[in-house]
């Protein structure tokens, strides 16, 4: 498959037809399309450290990068990789590593030596790390040192032809003060992780030598239309597709989740969501990058430390998941924290629960946006207007994007109101899977002329223009011929009291097919005194009677990917699992 993409040369883009509901919602501080950009992402670096030099593009626990030591160190890294690790343009270089300095360097490095980034969850274990070596042909890595172990050894279990040639491995510690002072403060288990110095594998380099030779590198040539990310999904069964991102697809919604939230050089933003993640790349990565913001780094999430630092910084835009507002809205320590900076925050990965977005309302003033959007789609296809957001709500279609609904297996257009597929089309749209032709063609189709994906997820659109997501086509519990959609429960459920999260699930029942299951985390305080048959009464008075879990089991914490979803297919897989005695 050719690097380059099939992207138009045209740099403009038509919004949704002018007829759909949502332009009666758009906000009017908000274009409804954005040319497209005609650079690639290396120029957005580029154009900020000549812009603001001095300006601290990162902080991280206190040790600041400015946008001229950022720019250089990526470019001192671009010519060790062109010079000694023989990286090509149109090479696959790996990427794994948490939040840091280091990941924004390494990715910037990457792109201008023209070579492709392929972002892994550093939660990966060597079992599953041969695929991401394999799969996208990748012959170098730059990598932590908490993750060098398990990368090598995933290498070795790799033939020798297709095993990483180079590793380049860096400590988090390069980019960290010698003494981190109170407020940067990370919890203590944190402190011997960070500072870490373990040998490193064999014939692995050190990122501080590599940066030492400050080798030039080659004169920059990628354009907007060639590959920039492979950026693998977070399946759960099966082996993870490669999602192939042009600097035009992934720049779009760079540019354009900017505009939507109003951002400028004066904003002061958490990175809060790994880097990673589609999510994080964009509101993490390149978008503080794109308008010469400074972005407040967090290696892991601790909610404490997060309130430290956005009162501290006086953080102002915050885009996260909503598993950490919960988080931080339990902590005992809240009232210590000043949150009165914020002015936007809103996120996605999971449905804001409405009793938790009432608080931070009612709270803070601070109205969750919530958004959504997919690998595929570079992050946000839809987003809730920051002035008029919706509440269990997906929002409207973004900037650029014409968004439908239609039904599942004949592909026609539904009207407001009625559930079936939501299909997307825009300029943030991946090229296709890397490598494999018929899995692209599957999610693919043409309607009015356009070329829409479909994300599998169902929803409806109300009479507003706005999405409400129901679920994924295949989760959803048939009890006695009533479906229940699982996101729906778990929503009424967070309104319990004692809730702290929920995953509801579906269990084979001899007499109605399947039943209703709620797998809880309970409040802390609310352990000691809260029994399973005190959710399931609460669930009675609150729901219809066929929604009502009838089995409840406590868990200490659920399962969540690297992006911080909750895992609910591995759930499903461990009920079916012991119902079969497994």
């Amino acid at each position: 498959m050719s690097l380059q993409s099939a992207a138009p040369s045209s740099i403009a883009v038509a919004p949704a037809p002018a007829d759909r509901p949502h332009w009666r919602s758009w906000p009017r501080h908000v274009p409804r399309a954005i040319p497209l950009p005609a650079t690639s992402l290396w120029h957005n670096l580029e154009v900020s450290a000549r812009r603001y030099p001095d300006k601290p593009a990162l902080d991280f626990l206190g040790e600041q990068v400015s946008y001229a030591r950022l720019r250089e160190q990526a470019e001192a890294l671009a010519g060790w990789l062109r010079k000694r690790a023989g990286v090509a343009r149109g090479d696959r270089v790996l990427l794994m590593m948490q939040n840091s300095p280091q990941f924004v360097i390494a990715f910037y490095a990457i792109m201008r030596a023209d070579a492709i980034v392929v972002p892994v969850n550093p939660m990966s274990r060597a079992d599953e790390l041969g695929h991401y070596i394999a799969d996208p042909e990748a012959r170098v890595a730059i990598c932590a040192t908490d993750v060098a172990g398990q990368l090598a050894l995933g290498n070795a279990q790799l033939p020798p032809e297709e095993r990483l040639r180079t590793m380049l491995v860096t400590r988090y510690s390069d980019c960290l003060p010698r003494d981190i002072d109170p407020v940067h403060r990370p919890p203590q288990a944190w402190l011997e992780w960070l500072y870490a110095a373990p040998p490193l594998p064999d014939g692995a380099h050190a990122w501080q030598d590599a940066l030492a030779e400050a080798l030039a590198p080659a004169p920059h040539l990628s354009s907007a239309e060639d590959l920039v990310a492979i950026c693998y999904t977070s399946g759960t069964t099966g082996r993870s597709k490669g999602c192939m991102h042009t600097h035009r697809s992934i720049g779009h919604n760079t540019i354009a989740g900017t505009v939507w939230t109003n951002g400028s050089a004066a904003d002061v933003s958490l990175g809060a969501v790994p880097m990673f993640h589609i999510t994080g790349m964009q509101y993490a990565v390149h978008g503080p990058i794109w308008t010469g913001a400074t972005n407040v780094l967090m290696p892991r999430w601790d909610r404490d430390l997060a309130g430290r630092l956005i009162s501290h910084h006086r953080v102002n835009t915050w885009t996260n998941i909503p598993t950490m507002i919960i988080d931080l809205l339990g902590s005992p320590r809240l009232d210590e924290f000043d949150l009165s900076s914020l002015v936007y925050i809103g996120g996605g990965g999971a449905a804001m629960p409405q009793a938790v977005a009432e608080r931070l309302e009612q709270q803070f003033g601070l109205r969750y946006a919530e958004g959504y959007g997919l690998t595929e789609t570079a992050a946000p296809s839809h987003g809730n207007p920051p002035s008029a957001p919706k509440r269990q709500c997906l929002g409207v279609p973004f900037i650029g994007t014409d968004a439908r609904i239609v039904d599942p297996d004949t592909l026609n257009e539904l009207g407001p109101g009625q559930t079936g597929e939501i299909v997307i089309h825009g300029p943030q749209l991946f090229k296709g899977y890397w490598r494999r032709p018929a899995d692209t063609e599957a999610v693919f189709f043409d309607l009015d002329g356009k070329r829409f994906f479909r994300t599998g997820d169902l929803g409806h659109m109300d009479e507003d223009g706005y999405f409400f997501i129901t679920d994924r086509l295949k989760r959803m519990i048939n009890a006695s011929g009533f479906k229940v959609w699982p996101a729906e429960v778990e929503t009424m459920l967070f309104r319990h009291p004692a809730v702290l999260e929920a995953c509801i699930i579906g269990t084979r029942d001899a007499y109605r097919g399947e039943s209703v299951k709620a797998v809880v985390v309970l409040r802390s305080e609310a352990r000691a005194g809260t029994r399973e048959e005190d959710i399931i009464t609460w669930a009675r008075e609150h729901m219809a009677a066929y929604k009502v879990p009838r089995e409840v089991e406590f868990v200490d914490a659920l399962p969540k990917s690297g992006s911080g979803k909750v895992m609910w297919r591995m759930l499903q897989e461990q009920e079916a699992q012991r119902r079969d005695g497994g």
